[in-house]
C-alpha cells in the first residue's frame, strides 16, 4: 500500500481567538487538515498548526520524497522526510508539514491494521482520560461565569490562559486567578497559562518567582509558559526556586530541540504539541526522554479534532499522561468529526478504540470551514 497523493485543506471562518498581541480573525487560517491518499484508497488523517499556504508549499516540496512510499511505515517515512529537510526548512513550516503527513500515515496504519494507534505506540494503559477546559482570560466576573457553564457541562479540570494576565497588572492577575478557583470550586485542577510566547513578552525570571508564589496560594497545578520560550537558564531556575510546577515546550519542533531542555531539568511538565513538532512519531520519541529525565509529558492541544484524536491516543500510551487539553468553543473541535465528543459522569473523555485515530470527518462541516469541494 503506497503514497499516491497528500491533499491539505485549510480551515477558516470559524478560527478562535488566541489571546496572542496580533489577535487572530475568525478567517484567519491557522490550522490545516491533511488526507493521505493510498493507491489502494484507503485515507489516513492528519492535522497542522500553520496556514495552508505554507503546508501546500511544504507538501510540494516533500512530493519527490513521498510519493509511491510505504504508506503502513509511518516512522521510517516521516524520519526519510526530516532527514532530507534539514537543509530546507529544519524545524519550521516544513516541520509542521510532516507532522500532518506523520499522524496520517499512523491513522492509515491502524485502519489497516484494525487497530487504534494507541495500541500500536506499544499498548494502552488507560481508555479513558481527564481532559481540561482550555479557555482564555478575561475580567473575572466574565471570566467566572464562563467556567461555571463549563464545570456544568462536565469538565473537572481547567486551564485559563492569555488575556490580560502578566500585561496589565499584579493586582488584576490575582483577581482573576482567585475568580476562576472561586467559581470552579477548590476539588478541581485549575492550570495558568501566562502564554509568554506571545510576541514581545516583556516579562522575566521575577516576575514569574512572584507570581508562581502568587498561584500556590490558589492551588495552581501547574504555571505554563511564564518565561520567553527561548529562556533556557531562567526556566531551569525558576522550576528550582518555584513553588508550583512550571511547564512548557508548545512552541519547539523537532526532538533534538527538546534534548537540552529535557536534559537540564527546565520543566516540571513538557508539553510539545503534535501537529506542530513532527507528528506522532516524533512527539512519542520526546514523550520518552521527558520520562527518563523525570518530566510529565501533557501534550498541548489548541488544535483541531484530529490533533485531539492523536493526542487521546498518545495519552492511552503513556501511564503517565493522565490530562489532554481540550480547547472550548472551537467548531474546529466539536463540528468538524461524525460522533461527538462526550464527557462521562466523571467528567472524563474516553479514548476512541476504533480502528486509527478512531474518528470521522463530518465532510459537510470541512467544506463549510474550507470553502473547498475537497
Amino acid at each position: 500500500m503506497n503514497i499516491r497523493e497528500i491533499r491539505a485543506i485549510g480551515l477558516r471562518g470559524a478560527t478562535p481567538e488566541g489571546g496572542w498581541s496580533d489577535e487572530l480573525e475568525g478567517d484567519d487560517c491557522v490550522h490545516t487538515l491533511i488526507t493521505v491518499i493510498t493507491d489502494e484508497g484507503l485515507t489516513g488523517l492528519g492535522s497542522v498548526f500553520t496556514n495552508d499556504d505554507l503546508v501546500k508549499s511544504a507538501l510540494a516540496v516533500l512530493e519527490p520524497l513521498y510519493l509511491g512510499e510505504n504508506a503502513l511505515e509511518p516512522e521510517r517515512v516521516s524520519e526519510k522526510l526530516h532527514q532530507n529537510m534539514f537543509w530546507l526548512g529544519r524545524g519550521g513550516s516544513i516541520t509542521h508539514a510532516i507532522s500532518g503527513i506523520d499522524i496520517a500515515l499512523w491513522d492509515l496504519l491502524g485502519k489497516a491494521t484494525g487497530q487504534p494507534v494507541g495500541r500500536l505506540l506499544g499498548g494502552r494503559y488507560r481508555d479513558r482520560v481527564r481532559p481540561y477546559a482550555s479557555v482564555l482570560m478575561q475580567a473575572p466576573a466574565v471570566l467566572a461565569d464562563y467556567l461555571l457553564q463549563l464545570k456544568e457541562q462536565g469538565f473537572r479540570a481547567f486551564k485559563i490562559g492569555w488575556g490580560p494576565f502578566g500585561r496589565q497588572s499584579h493586582a488584576l492577575d490575582e483577581k482573576i486567578v482567585k475568580a476562576a478557583r472561586e467559581a470552579i470550586g477548590s476539588d478541581v485542577l485549575l492550570m495558568v497559562d501566562a502564554g509568554g510566547s506571545d510576541a514581545f513578552w516583556n516579562n522575566g525570571y521575577k516576575w514569574a518567582l512572584r507570581t508562581s508564589q502568587m498561584l500556590a496560594d490558589y492551588d495552581v497545578a501547574w504555571f505554563e509558559e511564564p518565561l520567553k520560550p527561548d529562556a533556557l537558564q531562567d526556566y531551569i531556575l525558576l522550576r528550582q526556586k518555584a513553588p508550583v510546577p512550571i511547564s512548557g515546550g508548545e512552541v519547539l519542533t523537532r526532538r533534538q530541540a527538546f534534548q537540552p531542555w529535557l536534559q537540564a531539568g527546565a520543566f516540571d511538565i513538557v508539553q510539545p504539541d503534535v501537529t506542530k513538532v513532527g507528528g506522532i512519531s516524533e512527539e512519542r520519541r520526546i514523550a520518552w526522554m521527558a520520562q527518563e529525565n523525570g518530566i510529565r509529558f501533557i501534550p498541548h492541544g489548541w488544535n483541531t479534532a484530529v490533533g485531539l484524536a492523536a493526542d487521546l491516543q498518545l495519552a492511552s500510551a503513556f501511564a503517565d499522561t493522565d490530562l489532554v487539553e481540550y480547547l472550548t468553543g472551537s467548531p474546529y473541535i466539536d463540528e468538524i468529526v461524525v460522533d461527538d465528543w462526550r464527557l462521562d459522569e466523571e467528567g472524563m473523555l474516553p479514548i476512541p478504540d476504533k480502528p486509527g485515530l478512531g474518528i470521522t470527518l463530518n465532510t459537510e462541516a470541512v467544506e463549510k470551514y474550507s470553502n473547498q469541494d475537497d
